[in-house]
């Protein structure tokens, strides 16, 4: 279920709560860090591994939601909200942030488990989708100026003559950028382009053929 390049953060200001966790945790081999504030944990430097975070809703500097927020612009680990004072409103705001799981102290330790499982797939996973999106802008950034303009025209379902115009170029011009820009892309066929440039946000204009 676990591997050790991971890493579990518990956030929580009860220092019993903190060593009682990273004592279980470590009993099923997992990578713990612990700290007493939500300034701390923002402080500390952070292994780049697949990682989750076990969060107190009540700190002394934050709250576990204003941590969250202070966090929301970056890349940051899934959260697993625990708290001793929780309630229905508490818990349906957690989910909606997109908390993992939102635990009432005192919860079972196979509950916490399972959050931190599923947790740590979920920060996996996000990690994969986020080094695929730089490789593929690694491959957008590759293109030259006539390529980049090219591919926008692509996706939107021009034909090569219909690009070529838009474009003012000839129709062999705008099929040699067209091949050129494809390879780079790695891009097999149309519907792989299409797919690339949704993922990179790149804007198609649905075009009717033929004007």
């Amino acid at each position: 279920m676990f591997s050790e390049d991971h890493a579990v953060f518990v956030i929580d200001d009860d220092k019993r709560v903190r060593d009682g966790l990273r004592e279980y945790l470590e009993s099923w081999r997992m990578k713990v860090a612990t700290f007493a504030t939500g300034r701390e944990y923002l402080d500390a430097p952070k292994p780049d591994t697949p990682s989750c975070l076990v969060l107190d809703v009540r700190l002394p500097d934050f709250d576990g939601f204003e941590l969250h927020a202070e966090m929301a612009d970056k890349p940051h680990p899934p959260i697993i909200f625990i708290t001793g004072h929780g309630d229905i409103p508490m818990t349906v705001r957690a989910m909606k942030l997109g908390a993992v799981d939102f635990l009432q102290k005192p919860f079972r330790e196979r509950d916490l488990l399972a959050a931190i499982g599923t947790a740590l797939e979920r920060d996996e996973l996000a990690r994969q989708d986020r080094a695929a999106l730089r490789e593929l802008q690694r491959r957008l950034d590759c293109l030259s100026a006539r390529e980049r303009d090219v591919l926008p025209l692509v996706v939107s379902g021009l034909m090569n003559k219909q690009g070529a115009a838009k474009l003012g170029i000839s129709e062999i011009t705008f099929q040699i950028h067209r091949g050129n820009m494809m390879r780079k892309m790695h891009a097999d066929s149309l519907a792989d382009l299409v797919r690339i440039a949704a993922k990179l946000s790149i804007p198609i204009t649905h075009s009717r053929h033929g004007n």
